[in-house]
């Protein structure tokens, strides 16, 4: 039975591609946020079938602390159920913030869920992984082709801009797995990000206000269901062999930044290191 943890797993894209894969065999080992929630679609995920198994755990995954302590609990399932392998990692938690907030660490609040936590969560898993051969896939967005680095406020501290800090984390997402590519490919890792599109889901209406609360309760009205992005996570992970293109749209490569270099990545994954306090392993160099 292949295993998949999936991130932000209670509800949204998350829930979606859970129930898609499980009814595909896979064990789900999701994370959500809400104590409740996660208990309801733990509930909801096992009841789809004879063999379903699914297990949400509850984390706050913007705080580095939480990300450790329930980056332990998913190692010690994998070692008990699956020989401690780890087949596939979706790091799909995100947040949209309306005014300049930060976490324990003193982060900003999506620059350190939306990134962040993936980061350092993905480094935990990494020996799982590799012994799987496993493969990586982020939640990105189109908005990261509009976007430079701030690589000198990283924070954006100075003048913040609720967008500027999402595009900024979606761009980090992109940068992130093609860094990933560069140093595990020939370990058998591959990693993907998936835009989404437009979905009808509440990542803007959760802790925000004003403005952004306003203008997002408008715009999803348009968005898919969340079942339709699902499919693309779904073919990312069960195509064979892996596909080797780098961002997906509706099951499909599709162009992505400039800004999406060997540099950026270099330089992203530098600075992260030093956010999170780990040092993944240096550049594979071609």
């Amino acid at each position: 039975m292949k295993t998949a943890v999936i991130t932000g797993a209670s509800s949204g894209i998350g829930y979606a591609t859970s129930a898609e894969l499980i009814q595909k065999g896979y064990r789900i080992i999701g994370i959500g946020r809400d104590k409740t929630r996660c208990e309801e679609s733990e509930h909801l995920l096992n009841a789809l079938s004879s063999n379903a198994k699914a297990t949400i755990l509850q984390a706050d995954l913007m705080q580095q602390r939480e990300v450790e302590r329930v980056a332990t609990e998913i190692s010690q399932l994998l070692e008990q159920e699956n020989e401690n392998k780890l087949d596939v990692l979706i790091n799909n938690a995100g947040c949209v913030r309306s005014w300049y907030t930060t976490t324990e660490e003193g982060y900003e609040q999506q620059f350190a869920l939306n990134h962040l936590a993936s980061f350092l969560l993905t480094y935990r898993l990494l020996p799982q992984l590799k012994r799987a051969q496993g493969r990586v896939i982020m939640t990105g967005s189109e908005s990261h082709k509009h976007m430079r680095m701030h690589w000198n406020d990283l924070m954006l501290t100075r003048g913040y801009n609720p967008l500027t800090a999402y595009k900024q984390s979606k761009l980090a997402n992109i940068l992130f797995a093609k860094g990933l590519n560069e140093r595990y490919l020939n370990d058998g890792i591959t990693s993907y990000v998936v835009d989404p599109g437009l979905v009808c889901t509440d990542i803007g209406c959760k802790n925000t206000g004003g403005l952004v609360d306003w203008i997002w309760k408008l715009r999803k009205k348009h968005g898919c269901q969340p079942e339709v992005p699902a499919k693309t996570y779904v073919y990312l992970c069960e195509t064979q062999p892996a596909p080797r293109e780098l961002y997906y749209y509706f099951c499909k490569p599709n162009r992505y930044s400039c800004q999406v270099t060997h540099e950026n990545a270099d330089k992203l994954f530098a600075a992260s290191e030093k956010l999170c306090g780990i040092q993944y392993p240096a550049r594979i160099k071609t």
